[in-house]
């Protein structure tokens, strides 16, 4: 991010978008999909995205599509965000942590959802830091359906996103304090998603001391100068707006040219 700028690109293979690439809604128009958007966008985003659920559409095929994505994107030089929004209690969070983190699937972080409790993640949680991957945890989605759960009061008078900031900033305090590297400017293995949209952000997010990865920006409303107000509390660096269809709309031709636009001005409003 410090090198290209703080843009990650959702890499969304949508029937929709496929069409507009003139390829097959299939595994093999998916991987030439994945490899037309690594080729036009390396050297110029630190971070792809890929969405997991169009891959998981062509189911086994479709996944293996998917792993040669992540791939490509190393192999480029990029970091690769799966998008896959796992989560759930016991055994089922210890295989998740397994299949994302150790396992074929595994890319350098992975999204889930703590909405069977955060504490429920805490596998996903141990297995990022002791792989050196990220975790990314959804505390307040892009989409103005989640808010009314998101937004509700706990017991003791905070919201619910609120919590769960404090719940991932201990996280990251407890690596910290492992390592014994704590301090400013440092970031532990557990991020939050926190959508572009909305008003204020979040209560407490200027301590999460992880990355906030931010979605919404483009096809969903919000702007740059959106993402600058909403976030201007955040540590320098730590926060990366996801772009997807407002820089793959463009088609093969004009989707780099697009990202370079959005990264350049996304630098002056977050790193200047």
């Amino acid at each position: 991010m410090a090198e290209l700028g703080p843009l990650c690109v959702g890499i969304d293979p949508s029937p929709a978008l496929l069409g507009r690439f003139e390829l097959p809604d299939s595994p093999d128009g998916l991987r030439a999909f994945c490899e037309i958007c690594i080729e036009a966008l390396s050297g110029v985003v630190a971070v792809v995205k890929p969405q997991v659920a169009f891959f998981e559409r062509h189911g086994a095929a479709g996944m293996s599509a998917f792993e040669a994505a992540v791939a490509l994107g190393q192999d480029a030089g990029m970091l690769v965000v799966a998008d896959a929004k796992r989560g759930d209690v016991g055994s089922t969070t210890e295989a998740y942590a397994d299949a994302w983190f150790r396992g074929p699937l595994a890319a350098d972080a992975v999204t889930a959802t703590p909405y069977l409790g955060a504490g429920a993640l805490v596998p996903m949680v141990r297995a990022a830091r002791a792989t050196g991957r990220g975790l990314f945890v959804v505390v307040t989605s892009s989409n103005p359906e989640g808010r009314e759960v998101q937004e509700a009061v706990r017991r003791d008078g905070s919201s619910v996103e609120a919590s769960l900031v404090r719940t991932i900033s201990r996280w990251n305090a407890e690596e910290a304090h492992e390592a014994g590297s704590a301090g400013p400017g440092r970031l532990g293995a557990v991020g939050a998603v926190v959508g572009a949209t909305g008003g204020a952000s979040p209560e407490g997010l200027a301590r999460l001391a992880g990355v906030v990865l931010a979605p919404g920006l483009g096809a969903q409303g919000a702007t740059v100068a959106d993402v600058a107000r909403r976030f201007a509390t955040c540590a320098r660096g730590a926060v990366l707006p996801v772009a997807a269809r407002a820089v793959l709309a463009e088609g093969p031709a004009g989707m780099r040219a697009a990202a370079e636009r959005l990264g350049d001005e996304l630098a002056a409003a977050l790193c200047s």
